[in-house]
């Protein structure tokens, strides 16, 4: 599969099989994405394998309450998840490599606030990205599972360092074939050829 068929065909997974992933093919993912671009080489993002019901469950009792697992409409097809990564940035590993002396003139070595944009979260987004295409390359489908409840919970449940930050989680497995069309692609917006801009905005 080349690249542009893999961008083409790829779409949010929210409903899997019971069915378990192979741990050399999730392996092979987590540590292939972790190919995608890093600022100055600075390799502050990690991955937290989950694998298998018992591994997986750990994360959903922690990112989630008993309401959401018993009455969310996905929520069953998203629990049956054969595998369950979890992306974590270190923005410390940013600011020590830019404060390095081919790095310091950038003045990012400061301190965490001296970042007008961090970098680690563009990493993050583009390792999460490579993991997605591995993913359809694997003939597995996946989704972004936000990180915006319960963060402090799944860092105590997982062990995860105060100074880390939990950019998402990314749920991995064999489609079920039943997903629900998601009501977000019938938005109103701009087309994508309108989204590029050619010399100028």
């Amino acid at each position: 599969m080349d690249v542009t068929e893999a961008i083409r065909r790829r779409r949010m997974t929210r409903s899997f099989e019971s069915r378990p992933i192979d741990s050399e093919v999730l392996d092979e993912i987590l540590m292939t994405s972790l190919l995608a671009p890093s600022a100055g080489n600075s390799r502050g993002t990690s991955w937290i394998s989950l694998l298998g019901e018992l591994e997986t469950a750990r994360y959903f009792e922690a990112a989630t309450d008993e309401s959401w697992r018993r009455s969310a409409p996905r929520a069953p097809g998203l629990l049956r998840a054969g595998a369950v990564a979890l992306l974590v940035a270190d923005p410390a590993a940013y600011v020590e490599r830019y404060s390095a002396p081919d790095k310091v003139g950038s003045g990012l070595g400061r301190s965490i606030e001296a970042w007008p944009v961090p970098y680690w979260w563009g990493d993050a987004g583009g390792v999460v990205m490579a993991a997605l295409l591995l993913a359809e390359e694997a003939g597995l489908g996946a989704c972004i599972h936000g990180a915006f409840r319960n963060v402090d919970a799944v860092k105590s449940s997982l062990g995860i360092p105060e100074p880390m930050l939990v950019y998402g989680a990314l749920l991995l497995g064999h489609p079920a074939g039943d997903d629900r069309r998601s009501a977000s692609l019938d938005r109103p917006g701009p087309s994508r050829a309108e989204r590029i801009h050619h010399a100028g905005w």
